[in-house]
């Protein structure tokens, strides 16, 4: 197994690890993405195992889609939790209350794990050396 294909196996396997981590701290608690959004976090569960599928038989084509695929889930799912973060509280009719719950809510480490995955994923397919070149 080339060093590329090994770096971009970590990066899947860091991506599942930080589906795992804590990535949200509310009043009460920690979340990871499963407490977030299932399914949602299912799919990038199911990403990162094609990933690692791709790197197991060497093809490179599946690797940079999931890679690039599991970036684009993660980028969207911070989108979707700072709107989860910033509308918990609508519900409540005294705006400073809402506020000061809201400011209560603070993001935790795991989501440097579900970054830092797929990023080293994609290190490790899109820093190949080409055959061709010496």
């Amino acid at each position: 197994m080339r060093l590329n294909i090994l770096l971009s196996f970590a990066g899947f396997i860091i991506l599942i690890a930080g589906t795992y981590c804590p990535i949200l701290h509310p009043i009460v608690g920690h979340w990871d993405v499963y407490d977030g959004n299932k399914p949602y976090g299912i799919v990038i569960l199911l990403v990162a195992l094609v990933g690692i599928i791709g790197t197991v038989f060497n093809e490179k084509k599946i690797i940079r889609l999931a890679a690039w695929l599991s970036l684009i889930l993660v980028f969207i799912f911070l989108i979707l939790a700072i709107l989860k973060v910033y509308t918990s509280f609508n519900f409540i009719p005294l705006h400073f209350v809402a506020k000061y719950l809201t400011s209560k809510i603070t993001f935790k480490w795991g989501w440097y794990l579900l970054f830092g995955g797929p990023l080293m994923a994609l290190a490790g397919i899109l820093f190949d050396r080409k055959k061709g070149l010496k």
